[in-house]
């Protein structure tokens, strides 16, 4: 079997999608390879193809059970022979995939880094021929990435340790060129192929807003997509509790997902969302590392992520089908002080020893949330900032992005700048020693729009010359310029869970120099444009269902993709499995176009291998069958 049969017999696909056939080939060449490619590019097929035409056992270390449970569940409904082990098995199970692995019935042996070392594993890997060691989520070995796990350093080692060297193909969806050398060298990588597919998802649509009351705007997109699957990130256990508390009394079908819950209580949650029991999970970035999910059709980020690196992995798990998917930011100038106080906190709470490189680690990290906050607050293109980041060339009009699709003015706030910083100086100097509870922006923005709430009137900030100054302008627009004097030091936030508002060290530059400022400020949003087809070619993994028409579904297809998605759900509900897993959003589309009644015809769909073919053709063909039968009797 050659690396395209073995495409279409398992995975069900003709073509291989850009970066993949180059790094299968350096594999079965025998070379070290460093794939970067981004979230539902293929990265898996990578190794896995290797893995099924050579001889031997592929060892895959993976940092997550999910991640393992997923990607071996969709093997095995592939006919592949996998397994894993980790934590979740009993001592038991671990042992009898030890043997059926040793007697040869797995392709590929899923493994969590810190299993490396284990008597039992160590004696398997001296004893079987290896084909490759894959490492997933590469960039976890690096100190320099966003999500360093201590345990990856424990990888080289191992390899060292074995009596013969396999090839070594590590893969990551985000890394700077800083974090990909760094990936080489803890690795030992000798000679690899390094090969950086491009960062850009066109599918995915980009976006940051800065929505007056984040819990009213979450709450209006949600109810403008109903049934809609999606993902909202929370910087804080406390938010994710919050935002996800709200959302099920608003009677959305929510789920949440943070470290403070049980291992029991994350687990049944996350199954809710992977077989759409639950439309929205709420979480914190504990959540999705190697999650496959290929309906989610938009990521929502509550809070501002640290760094560019988490937050395009994050995004990146909206639109894996290749259909359009929302990725969006709801920012605000608070998530930035936030966002350093975990920085600082998790550079604190660190087990480096050494006081010069934890506290080169936390410069790093404050780096990194710069060029977030950059993200967050430039009027330029969305899509080219973050292409440029990782160092790819990018035109400075995408056209797509929320930023492209705005109209921006630049205005002179130095008036209203000087207004706002004077605002804040008098509540400051009112209260004296006073708690500053009160001095958040909602208040001084209900202040200088003259709104006497019970805040502002119990502490008579009603009487201040700075009352109703700015009445006659939007809270939106104050608290877009607010932001923006907090971003420039002019304005300052407390530390604490409530951050007040006070005069920053550049605030005599307003109110006693006056200096002039001018800010960028959307005009107006532009008609959203008629939603266009997402380009599939039909190339793709067997996992991310990217492939078939681009045309849209009529009417009557509609009808034949739910009954199709309905007998899905049956089988997947027997088979203990996601939906997805059996097959993709996107593969019964092309199905709901094509209309195959045969076997023949079925296998001719993206994404349909042989295995699935024999599984349940038959009983797909059948009801594809049934209802061009209605449909004539009906005519």
């Amino acid at each position: 079997m050659d690396k395209f049969e073995a495409l279409r017999e398992y995975f069900g696909y003709t073509e291989f999608r850009d970066g993949q056939e180059e790094l299968i080939d350096a594999i079965l060449a025998g070379q070290d390879v460093l794939g970067v490619m981004p979230t539902g590019a293929g990265k898996s097929l990578c190794y896995q193809i290797p893995a099924l035409i050579q001889d031997g056992l592929a060892l895959v270390v993976s940092p997550l059970i999910s991640l393992m449970k997923d990607q071996v569940g969709a093997l095995q409904q592939a006919g592949v022979g996998a397994a894993f082990i980790n934590s979740s098995l009993s001592a038991w199970e671990q042992e009898r995939a030890l043997r059926e692995a040793a007697e040869g019935r797995y392709k590929l042996l899923y493994v969590a880094p810190e299993r490396l070392g284990a008597e039992g594993f160590l004696r398997l890997a001296k004893t079987v021929k290896l084909s490759l060691v894959a490492i997933d989520e590469a960039h976890c070995i690096s100190h320099w990435g966003h999500d360093f796990r201590p345990s990856y350093l424990k990888i080289a080692g191992f390899i060292a340790s074995l009596n013969q060297r396999p090839p070594i193909a590590a893969f990551t969806a985000t890394a700077t060129g800083r974090v990909r050398e760094d990936i080489s060298r803890c690795l030992q990588l000798r000679n690899p192929l390094t090969l950086v597919t491009g960062f850009n998802r066109p599918n995915l649509k980009l976006a940051v807003q800065r929505p007056v009351k984040k819990s009213d705007e979450l709450l209006r997109y949600l109810r403008g997509h109903p049934g809609q699957s999606g993902i909202i990130y929370c910087a804080t256990r406390k938010t994710t509790e919050d935002v996800c508390t709200r959302l099920c009394k608003a009677g959305l079908n929510a789920t949440r997902y943070h470290a403070g819950l049980s291992e029991q209580e994350r687990r049944s949650n996350q199954d809710d969302f992977l077989y759409d029991r639950a439309t929205v999970m709420v979480a914190t970035n504990a959540f999705g590392m190697g999650i496959d999910k290929s309906n989610v059709s938009f990521v929502l980020h509550y809070n501002m992520p640290k760094n560019l690196e988490a937050y395009y992995q994050e995004a990146g798990r909206a639109g894996r089908d290749g259909e359009p998917a929302d990725c969006i930011i709801y920012y605000s100038a608070s998530d930035v002080h936030t966002a350093r106080f975990l920085v600082e906190k998790s550079g604190e709470e660190s087990e480096e020893s050494d006081p010069a490189a934890r506290e080169a680690r936390i410069a790093n990290d404050l780096e990194l949330l710069k060029q977030m906050t950059f993200y967050c607050t430039t009027s330029d293109c969305l899509r080219s900032f973050i292409l440029r980041y990782f160092g790819e060339r990018a035109p400075a009009f995408c056209g797509s992005c929320g930023n492209c699709l705005t109209a921006f003015e630049e205005l002179d706030i130095t008036i209203d700048a000087q207004k706002i910083v004077s605002c804040v100086i008098r509540v400051v100097n009112s209260l004296r020693d006073t708690s500053l509870d009160s001095l958040g922006q909602a208040t001084i923005c209900d202040i200088l729009r003259g709104k006497a709430t019970e805040k502002v009137t119990r502490w008579r900030m009603e009487q201040l010359s700075t009352f109703g100054i700015m009445a006659d302008t939007d809270a939106q627009r104050i608290r877009q310029i607010m932001d923006y004097l907090v971003d420039e030091g002019y304005l300052a936030l407390t530390a604490g869970r409530y951050p007040a508002l006070l005069a920053g060290p550049r605030a005599a530059d307003v109110v006693r120099d006056r200096k002039p400022l001018t800010l960028k400020l959307p005009k107006d949003i532009r008609p959203p444009r008629p939603e266009k087809p997402s380009g599939r070619s039909g190339r793709g993994e067997g996992r991310s269902g990217v492939g078939g028409s681009t045309a849209p579904l009529t009417a009557d297809e509609e009808i034949l993709f739910e009954k199709l998605r309905e007998e899905r759900r049956r089988l997947a509900d027997a088979a203990e499995v996601p939906a997805y897993v059996i097959f993709t959003n996107a593969s019964l589309r092309e199905m709901s176009q094509a209309r195959p009644t045969k076997l023949e015809a079925f296998l001719d769909i993206s994404g349909v291998g042989a295995n699935k073919a024999e599984r349940y053709g038959e009983r797909f063909c059948k009801l594809i069958a049934e209802h061009l039968q209605q449909c004539a009797g009906g005519s």
